[in-house]
């Protein structure tokens, strides 16, 4: 009980995902589908002039239109102090459509175009017990803004549980300069647009209504090209179901909530079917009982009563000490699962639920006890001639079978899981992730030859560089590129990424065609360097020296192929990338730390010289191979969780297995006595005892082995690079389960196998 519960409370944590928001039912993000090739692919991101254009079309099925960026880390000074906070730039209307519960100020704060709405957790780590209304501070060293508003922290069970402030959206686009930057802002989807329907309108006949909302703003040619279709995407599909399939919604964390949800139904039943199973091993014990009560006068409803009543008495107590479990494991399972649930003492639902629960399990606990023990006739009970045939062993032998047959099932699944992830973790990388940090660049990047000259004098230091992103995190894309043989029907797109010269070595990228970019070659700001799979994508038998026509006048020349980097996720296949040098800002300063150096000298020497150059900024930084483990953490946990509840569900089925074993070796004992006697060795009776038990183990295989490669076979179409099921890990579980299952028989049987026979012959 205590582990269906807390797979009850992981359920209901996923289940109540965003339902904190009073308008919960009315938002929604405004979504994209875009074709490349005859591909659909979804993005969240969309252009900055969308949000007008929707209030133009059908401004009477929005109550809130809002225009926001990413939510992130940006720098806050308040006098000296500096702090890193997450927060993000929206439209005002935020704060109504997401009913933001206000501590000090209002909603109106963010009205004012330099203000800014703190979280309360945010304004007590930067202000203290100083009240901060009308305080000013200084975000991301340009933007003046004056406190407002305070709101209590929204809860980390949302998607908005990161945002610790919100500055208006008009200020972001006054200091980025965005009308500037922009020249064509139908085609950059950098922006995120969120929008809160009126109550008469349906989010399908809105959808519908804005469809075209893109397409009509680009020319003919690319929208015929690009077919975009503008949809809406119900915050109640936010979280559970964020995975998309050529347009359509695929799935995502929902089927994890089915998968535990079943396995927290299994391993409860299997508990039930050990309750089952030793009353009715106990039958010919209390059979005399329910003789005599028949015999005075009892009704066979009144014996079913009793026995449900046992059952439920039972069930209760152990709820009872379930939730003292429950409370003692929680800690260790929130870890596990990177959540924060709680158990909810104060919501009667809860307690309606666990109620519910206990009412179920114990009615199904009890009910073929109940039936079955109060069908006995009292006359042949009483005379001592009643015997539980061999027909009253078959509904216990079909129940022992449902528990292997669960539990090899989850051991199966456990083992694929398990090698899925390694199978991604064991792929070729494409270049060295040890001993590399990314830290940002801010100021660095205005003074960074010598802050990369100073570092590598100190020994600490191999090679530095700068990049637009992080090596892991490579998400822009291009379009608009011409070449030799390209199809004019064809609608590329290349992954991008600007760097510097010295990118390649502290990479550890690997040349495998031409060279690497260098300081010696002027001509290498129009070069290019491409990865394997864009050289399948352009079609060239020898790219090496042949040119690529970017945009309508830059011309670039490819001089060198490297091997396959995963920069993105590495359960999907690796995408068309080609990587070229920028003289403008970047945002990441990748640094090749020594090996031969210890780490923390390593990480002192580049701090101090980092302080230097940048006095005013917090010296963060990241392991590279830190930051790529991460990206295996959901399947990890899911990995964990499986393997988790797969060995509480064994225990299970062990208990019962003994239970039994113990009893039919109590039953048998003066058989095994005389077999004794009559010259049976130790090994005879060991296998007398457990063939039985061996066979429902075989036949349990043979049922759960189809049922796990079907369903495993399922679960791995959710990835692209997946690894296959293969032979062994049937041979690996079924050979577990028979193994488990003579170490928990073998232990009655060879005891009574060595019991004394004069005793055993003497047990009445």
């Amino acid at each position: 009980m205590a582990v269906a519960m807390l797979i009850g409370l992981w359920i209901w944590d996923e289940l109540s995902y965003n339902k904190e928001f009073k308008n919960y039912d009315r938002i929604s993000q405004v979504m994209q589908n875009q074709t490349f090739n005859g591909d659909v692919q979804t993005w969240t991101g969309v252009e900055l002039p969308l949000g007008p254009e929707l209030a133009k079309i059908d401004g009477s099925d929005f109550k809130y239109i809002v225009r926001s960026g990413w939510t992130g880390e940006h720098k806050l000074v308040f006098t000296d102090k500096k702090f890193k906070k997450s927060g993000n730039h929206m439209e005002p209307a935020v704060a109504e459509m997401l009913s933001l519960k206000m501590i000090k100020g209002s909603r109106s704060g963010l009205n004012d175009m330099n203000s800014v709405l703190l979280s309360e957790s945010v304004a007590k780590s930067i202000f203290g017990d100083i009240d901060p209304m009308g305080k000013v501070i200084t975000i991301d060293d340009k933007e003046i803004v004056k406190v407002t508003g305070i709101y209590k922290d929204i809860s980390l069970n949302s998607s908005f549980g990161d945002l610790g402030f919100i500055v208006p959206w008009s200020l972001f686009v006054k200091t980025q300069e965005f009308d500037r930057i922009l020249q064509n802002p139908w085609g950059a989807s950098w922006f995120q647009t969120f929008a809160q329907i009126n109550d008469h309108a349906d989010f399908t006949a809105v959808s519908k209504k804005i469809r075209n909302a893109k397409a009509d703003n680009l020319n003919k040619e690319s929208a015929a090209k690009s077919k975009p279709e503008i949809f809406l995407q119900p915050m109640s599909k936010w979280h559970l179901y964020g995975d998309f399939k050529n347009g359509v919604t695929s799935g995502g964390r929902i089927l994890y909530v089915w998968l535990f949800g079943i396995i927290g139904v299994f391993v409860l039943l299997l508990a039930c079917i050990n309750f089952m199973n030793l009353s009715t091993a106990l039958s010919e014990k209390r059979a005399k009982e329910v003789g005599i009560r028949k015999a005075i006068g009892s009704l066979r409803k009144q014996l079913v009563y009793q026995f449900f009543i046992e059952s439920l008495t039972i069930t209760f107590f152990a709820f009872i000490c379930s939730l003292t479990l429950v409370q003692i494991i929680l800690p260790f399972f929130n870890t596990i699962t990177g959540k924060q649930t709680h158990i909810l003492w104060t919501s009667p639902l809860f307690w309606m639920a666990g109620i519910s629960f206990c009412i179920i399990t114990g009615l199904i606990a009890g009910s073929y006890p109940a039936f079955y023990l109060s069908s006995f006739k009292p006359v042949k009970v009483l005379k001592g001639v009643f015997r539980a045939g061999w027909g009253a062993t078959i509904p216990r032998k079909i129940l022992v079978v449902l528990q292997f047959t669960v539990s090899v099932i989850l051991i199966i699944g456990t083992i694929v899981v398990y090698r899925q992830v390694q199978f991604a973790r064991n792929r070729p990388i494409g270049y060295n992730y040890n001993s590399l940090i990314t830290i940002n660049s801010g100021k660095i990047h205005d003074h960074f030859q010598p802050f990369r000259d100073e570092l590598i004098k100190t020994g600490a230091v191999l090679h530095v560089a700068e990049s637009e992103l992080p090596v892991t995190n490579t998400y822009i894309t291009n379009s608009g590129f011409d070449w030799k043989g390209k199809d004019p029907s064809m609608q590329e797109e290349f992954v991008t990424l600007g760097i510097t010269p010295e990118f390649g070595k502290t990479a550890g990228w690997q040349v495998i065609d031409g060279r690497d970019f260098s300081n010696d070659f002027a001509s290498d700001s129009s070069a290019i360097i491409l990865n394997e799979e864009a050289v399948k994508y352009l079609g060239f038998q020898h790219p090496v020296g042949e040119t690529i026509l970017w945009g309508k006048n830059e011309r670039v020349h490819i001089i060198g192929v490297v091997k396959n980097m995963i920069t993105q996720n590495p359960y999907d296949p690796i995408r068309q990338t080609f990587f070229y040098l920028r003289n403008g800002y970047l945002g990441t300063i990748n640094i090749r730390v020594n090996p031969n150096f210890a780490t923390k000298a390593a990480l002192i020497s580049i701090e101090t010289i980092f302080k230097k150059y940048n006095p005013d900024e917090t010296f963060e930084f990241s392991f590279v191979d830190e930051e790529y483990g991460k990206k295996f953490s959901n399947e990890e946990r899911v990995g964990k969780l499986a393997s988790f509840f797969t060995i509480l569900a064994i225990f299970i089925s062990c208990l019962g297995l003994f239970g039994m074993a113990s009893f039919i070796a109590e039953q048998r004992t003066k058989e095994i006595g005389i077999r004794k006697v009559l010259g049976a060795s130790v090994f005879n009776l060991w296998s007398l005892l457990s063939k039985e038990f061996v066979l429902l183990v075989g036949i349990s295989l043979l049922i759960a082995i189809p049922a796990a490669y079907y369903f495993m076979h399922s679960w791995l179409q959710n990835y692209q690079y997946r690894t296959g099921i293969s032979a062994w890990v049937f041979v690996a579980a079924g050979s577990g389960a028979l193994i488990i299952t003579l170490l928990t028989v073998s232990f009655q049987s060879i005891k009574a196998a060595v019991a004394n026979p004069v005793k055993s012959l003497r047990t009445e």
